[in-house]
């Protein structure tokens, strides 16, 4: 599929957006169900985009940067994926292709990231300077500055892909070979269902089981709209918190270790 001009600025847009949100993370554009829609949208590819985003979100909810260790960039194998999806012209059959490219894109997104956040080590040296002298704008220029450093390191990998072109990057997914194209598939799959593993293994406990055994159920009616499927959760939701005002006791001791530990937690506060 060929984009437009205003196309690709609006993509390279999304891309540059994603990356600041990466350290911003304030609206949430370097999520992958948000980026990948908005991709979509723009492109014309909202369906495919929006399932690519959805499979990635779940894989993506079980990264976390721990101490020293950075999380694969969610931000890159998201933006690249989709704009690779889009370029590719299959639709929703490239979806699983995408999700199998988008993996190594994020671990080399890494390598981007360790760039930028060195780069701006020298940044924070400046700003420092800045504050010695009480100079307030030159802080902020500085910061904007490094705010952009973080979008230009998803927008310049964007627009390389972008200036690849729709016809080479359709070629080179339609030449992959048929053994080739069935692994992806088959290791996305496996990397999603590795993602819902890690997210039921962090919110699991028993006063959400039932909640996950009902909405697996439910998905298997073919008749249910994502409409009805998602007023059906607004009410489980709904009901949940009405049985949860009914239970419990006036004695603290009593009503502790539910196990919800953050709702105990926020209950004692």
């Amino acid at each position: 599929m060929d984009l437009n001009a205003i196309q690709i600025i609006l993509v390279i847009l999304v891309a540059f957006l994603a990356g600041m949100e990466g350290i911003l993370d304030e609206f949430h554009f370097h999520q992958p169900v948000i980026a990948c829609t908005l991709i979509g949208l723009v492109t014309g590819q909202l369906i495919p985009c929006l399932i690519l985003g959805g499979s990635l979100q779940m894989i993506a909810l079980g990264w976390a940067n721990i101490g020293a260790a950075v999380a694969p960039d969610a931000a890159l194998a998201s933006v690249a994926s989709a704009i690779i999806l889009v370029l590719g012209g299959q639709g929703e059959k490239g979806v699983q292709t995408a999700i199998g490219i988008a993996i190594p894109l994020a671990v080399a997104g890494l390598l981007l990231t360790t760039i930028v956040r060195t780069l701006t080590t020298g940044v924070v040296h400046i700003m420092d300077k800045a504050a010695e002298e009480g100079s307030f704008r030159k802080i902020e220029i500085w910061q904007l500055i490094a705010i952009a450093m973080q979008g230009i390191r998803i927008a310049i990998p964007a627009g390389l892909i972008l200036a690849i072109g729709a016809g080479p990057v359709s070629s080179a997914l339609n030449a992959m070979p048929a053994w080739l194209t069935d692994g992806l598939a088959v290791g996305g799959g496996m990397v999603v269902a590795v993602g819902y593993a890690m997210v039921i293994n962090m919110m699991a406990n028993r006063e959400v089981w039932p909640f996950f055994i009902i909405g697996f159920a439910l998905a298997t009616v073919t008749d249910l709209t994502l409409i009805a499927l998602g007023a059906i959760g607004v009410s489980l939701a709904l009901i949940y918190l009405a049985l949860q005002g009914r239970g419990g006791s006036s004695d603290n001791s009593a009503a502790a270790n539910t196990g919800d530990p953050v709702g105990d937690i926020i209950d004692n506060y």
